[in-house]
Order: structure tokens, then C-alpha cells, then sequence
């Protein structure tokens, strides 16, 4: 076997090429994001931009690489969109395929998945979502490369590491801050992680769904607390987060959970830019479904491309983010 990156022959028990230092049991999104060519102006949808970078129809600035950002490793898609209304794309997300014993071609053993989404109100918020996301999908693919992986102890790895990576990023005026969720899926279970109000979703090919997260907000703190939702939410600051990942966070440890799905589906993850637009599970779930495929049966690139479609439609008013993970998941990946 060759290594995909540079061909150099490479035996099937290397873990890294030994000419360009490739991870083999690996493949994953760039660090920094899977940037997008940003060719078309999205005021007029041209692409003759001046050297002053902006558009010579319009006058609209040229597209930045993180305004609209795609992945697809074929056990995984994501799509990352800047909306209608924000200035930039504060969301970010990672994803990769760990593989086991061997290096490509070979099984895979599990899929990762993460999405941040930067806190508006703080500074370089699209920094810290990218490397929070970029960090947490490091430590979970070489955790799930190891024959004694634990993947929800991972996970709490990976969001600690995150915490640490979006530290770094502190000023002494400026406190950097995102939200935090991530699947891990393997053959026979899915674990998620999550510290703020991004979601992670089971969507089943026989009709039963579930959300597998909890908000950290306001108003779900609220409603844990007894108050009826009709007066949670009439709270002035019922939707504000009560729980991420940033340097001036009270609390570090992530929830964390398991199941295992009794048949096949997708696992969808999202920030609010999706959810504000289909806040309930049923709202998700028949948008899911709107396509007559199985869920599981649909590429996860033309499922995440018809929510994020959804919320662009539906307004675009915040930076929207959807990943998707076929279950079970299969034998390999592409690059």
C-alpha cells in the first residue's frame, strides 16, 4: 500500500508515513477549518473582485474562506454557512475517520465529529471555536485509534483540551468563549459531549428520534428549577448561555452521554443557526425527512446541504453549522 499523501510505499502496520509523516490511521478536515474558494460574491453572485478585494458589480467585500465551508469524508459531511445577517462566520467545526489495527485502506473504527460556535459577544470568537473544534477532534481520532478506547472519557479529554487551547487565547481585556458539541460513532454506540446550547440529534430510519442533548441556557435551568416554560421563557435572559468553553467559564466539565441505537439513522449535529429555525425534535425530524430516502440512506453531504438550505432560507439570521454521521457507520472513508 501507498501513503495517500505522498505515495511513498508503506507497510500496513505503520501508523505514520515515514517520508511525509502522514497519520495513516487517520484521515480528518485541515486544521484551521476546510476554508472554502469563496469564488462568488454574495451580493450578486459574480466573480470579478478588484484588488482592493471587492466586488466590481456590487461593491460587496469578497467572501472570506470561512464563510461557507464544506467536508465530506464520505462517513462524515459538514457545512459551515456565515447566514444572511453576520459579518463573518464565528462558527467552526472538525471531523475525521479514526481507523483501527491497519492503516488505509482498512476499517474504520469510529467517526468524529465537532461544532463550536463562537460567542458573539466576545472577541475572536471564530478563533476560539475553530481551535477549541480542531483540538477536541485531535484528541478524540487518536483516542479511537487505540484498542482500548473509551470514548466517553475521551470526550471529556477532548473538551478539556479545548478549554485549554481556547485559554491560550485570552487577553488580559478580552475573554475569547464558545459553545462545544461532538459525537463519537462507532459500529454499535454513539457518544456525544456538550457544554452550551449547539445539539446533537438521533434521527432513526424507523421513525424514532431523539435529542441527545440538554440546552446549558437560562431558560433550561428555569425550567429545571420548577418555573412553568411559558414564564422561563418571558425571562429577559432566558436564552442566554449558562454553560461554555472559555476562559472565564465557572464550570469545565462537559456533560456526557451513551446510547446505543437499536437500528440505523444519522446523527446530526448543529449550532442555533439550524435549531433557532426548528426548535423542537418533531421541526427537525420532519425536515429530515421531507426527502422519502431513509435518513441513513442519504449521503450525509446532500443532507447537511438541505438544513443549512433550510435555515438560509428561512432568513439566515445567524452563522449556521450542520454535521452529519450515518449509523452504523461503515468500513472506510474517503479523502
Amino acid at each position: 500500500m501507498t501513503c495517500p499523501r505522498c505515495g511513498n510505499v508503506v507497510e500496513p502496520s505503520h501508523r505514520f508515513c515515514e517520508e511525509c509523516g502522514l497519520n495513516l490511521r487517520q484521515t480528518r478536515t485541515p486544521v484551521g477549518g476546510p476554508l472554502g474558494a469563496a469564488a462568488a460574491c454574495r451580493g450578486c453572485g459574480g466573480d470579478s473582485f478588484g484588488p482592493d478585494g471587492f466586488c466590481e458589480q456590487c461593491g460587496h467585500v469578497r467572501p472570506s474562506g470561512r464563510d461557507r465551508m464544506m467536508a465530506d469524508l464520505g462517513l462524515v459531511a459538514g457545512l459551515s454557512d456565515r447566514g444572511r445577517r453576520r459579518s463573518r462566520n464565528e462558527d467552526s467545526m472538525a471531523c475525521g475517520v479514526a481507523f483501527g489495527a491497519a492503516g488505509q485502506p482498512g476499517p474504520a473504527s469510529a467517526v468524529v465529529a465537532v461544532v463550536c460556535d463562537g460567542v458573539a459577544s466576545t472577541e475572536r470568537a471564530d478563533s476560539a471555536s475553530q481551535v477549541a473544534a480542531d483540538q477536541a477532534a485531535d484528541i478524540l481520532l487518536e483516542a479511537a485509534a487505540q484498542s482500548d478506547f473509551d470514548a466517553e472519557a475521551a470526550t471529556s479529554e477532548a473538551v478539556a483540551a479545548a478549554f485549554e487551547a481556547v485559554t491560550e487565547l485570552k487577553r488580559a481585556d478580552e475573554s475569547p468563549s464558545c459553545t462545544y458539541v461532538s459525537a463519537v460513532v462507532t459500529g454499535t454506540e454513539v457518544t456525544v459531549g456538550w457544554l452550551g446550547d449547539s445539539r446533537a440529534y438521533w434521527i432513526g430510519d424507523a421513525l424514532q428520534s431523539e435529542q441527545l442533548t440538554t440546552d446549558d441556557t437560562v431558560v433550561s435551568l428555569l425550567i429545571a428549577a420548577g418555573i412553568s416554560e411559558e414564564d422561563a421563557l418571558n425571562d429577559p435572559g432566558a436564552h442566554a448561555l449558562a454553560r461554555w468553553v472559555g476562559a472565564d467559564a465557572e464550570e469545565r466539565e462537559p456533560h456526557v452521554r451513551t446510547c446505543s441505537p437499536a437500528g440505523s439513522g444519522v446523527i446530526v449535529l448543529c449550532s442555533d443557526g439550524l435549531w433557532n429555525y426548528l426548535p423542537t425534535l418533531g421541526s427537525l425530524d420532519a425536515a429530515v425527512r421531507a426527502d422519502p430516502r431513509p435518513p441513513s440512506q442519504r449521503s450525509p453531504s446532500d443532507l447537511v446541504d438541505a438544513l443549512v438550505a433550510l435555515a438560509l432560507e428561512s432568513g439566515g439570521h445567524d452563522n449556521v453549522t450542520v454535521v452529519a454521521v450515518p449509523f452504523p457507520i461503515g468500513d472506510g472513508g474517503t479523502t
